[in-house]
């Protein structure tokens, strides 16, 4: 049911900056990935990375249906050793990559995609326990593999970052964040999904080292970001472009910041959408403008990028809190000018917002889920709510939240989640969904 709102002021004034925002936003996935500057070599149906093709939550071309019958789409398999963790899939060339974790050991799995049947299982790390952070909300890895050329890069949640050999799982090279870049494991484990960006893998230790990039074939330091010193939270680095200035940019509790992919100085840096508790979301870019959101009370920016003779300024258009989107982990996606995804208020929306104005379009209370994480493929949202284990097929519509399908995933897990809830993303892949509960990895067809 619609609810009644309060609609956020329209901000005028900043209407001339945003007047090409919907356009922009139409054509984010096309913009996201000449942006990305990397060199995956997926197939034209796969999702090689954390939030798809230009990690932007967004799916590659596909012909997908448009409403699902009762009851949801058809399940293809079930994978049911998973492990522990919230890791969510990669999918390329026909195989499923994702990590997982038992009492001694955190792994990396390739499974295949078409059959669900294990390829290969290989150990990355030891497994994190309540000594390294808090697992009260569900332990294990967090990240989600990315997959270049002939190599996957993993990141587990005690801070090890791993090449492996995509054919077999043979490890190629490993560092430690922490014992050798001084980094500290976060307070709910590290998180992050690596960026592969050429020959480089980018990553956050946090600290001193804040970013860095190191050589994707050999785990040498290449680069590194200068003049921040902030803990790593849970967000995954987007790489941009605004006036031959290439750019880093991710957000931590100081915020939104980006630095140059050359010299590793500081470009820009907005306070207001981080928090001290957990920033989460990954930015999203928009063209020449910077779209981030979290939760903690934190709310959402949206900043204009100009160039500048020191490189990057970034104006902030709009900052809002209260009854806006706060974003917790699920993510958003930008489609035709709106935002939309899970916020906290009102113990967890699904929400519409107007990028341009910043105003609140509706909101929509469903079940009993807090959050709630979604991807976008073939014109349709695939909403996947963290209670209740539903996947809501909506389509986007700026007026109203409007279903055309739902799923409830065949069973829940019955490892222990303790405080946590469903928080791995869905994917949409080869004409796949793809979904996750710890051990257990969901594929269902929804081809047309």
């Amino acid at each position: 049911m619609l609810r009644r709102l309060r609609i956020l002021p329209s901000f005028e004034s900043a209407r001339p900056i945003l007047a090409k925002v919907k356009r922009i936003a139409a054509t984010s996935l096309m913009l996201g990935t000449t942006l990305l500057g990397t060199n995956l070599m997926a197939g034209d149906a796969d999702w090689a990375q954390w939030r798809g093709p230009a990690r932007d939550g967004k799916a590659a071309e596909q012909s997908l249906l448009q409403s699902w019958p009762e009851g949801g789409p058809k399940l293809k398999w079930t994978f049911s050793t998973a492990g522990r963790g919230y890791s969510s899939t990669a999918i390329v060339d026909g195989k499923l990559f994702s990590m997982g974790s038992d009492e001694q050991t955190c792994y990396a799995i390739c499974v295949d995609a078409k059959s669900g049947q294990s390829i290969w299982q290989v150990p990355i790390s030891r497994a994190g326990t309540d000594d390294d952070y808090n697992t009260g909300w569900g332990g294990g890895p967090r990240g989600t593999p990315t997959i270049d050329g002939n190599q996957v890069f993993v990141l587990s949640d005690v801070g090890v970052l791993s090449a492996l050999r995509l054919q077999d799982g043979k490890k190629l090279w490993s560092v430690d964040l922490v014992a050798e870049y001084g980094g500290r494991i976060p307070k709910w484990g590290y998180s992050e999904s690596v960026l592969i960006d050429g020959d480089r893998v980018v990553v956050q230790p946090g600290g001193s080292n804040y970013m860095i990039a190191l050589n994707r074939r050999t785990g040498k330091l290449l680069w590194q970001s200068k003049g921040v010193d902030a803990p790593a939270h849970y967000v995954s680095v987007m790489k941009g472009s605004l006036g031959g200035t290439n750019y880093y940019v991710t957000a931590s509790n100081i915020g939104v910041v980006a630095f140059d992919c050359e010299s590793g100085d500081k470009l820009f840096e907005n306070s207001l959408s981080g928090n001290d508790v957990a920033t989460i979301p990954t930015p999203l870019i928009l063209g020449d403008l910077i779209y981030h959101t979290s939760d903690y009370g934190s709310g959402n920016v949206l900043l204009k990028l100009t160039s500048a003779s020191s490189g990057i300024n970034a104006e902030q258009v709009y900052h809002l809190d209260g009854k806006t989107m706060r974003n917790h982990h699920g993510g958003v996606v930008a489609v035709d000018g709106t935002i939309y995804g899970m916020s906290k208020v009102d113990g967890g929306v699904w929400m519409a917002q107007d990028i341009e104005s910043g105003d609140t379009l509706w909101r929509e209370k469903v079940g009993r889920n807090k959050s709630g994480s979604i991807c976008f493929a073939d014109g349709r949202l695939y909403c996947y709510n963290d209670g209740d284990g539903t996947v809501v097929l909506v389509e986007p519509n700026a007026e109203r939240w409007s279903p055309l399908g739902m799923l409830t995933i065949p069973r829940e897990t019955d490892l222990p989640r303790d405080r946590g809830a469903i928080w791995a993303h869905p994917v949409v892949a080869d004409q796949t969904l793809f979904i996750r509960d710890q051990n257990l990895i969901f594929a269902f067809d929804i081809a047309r």
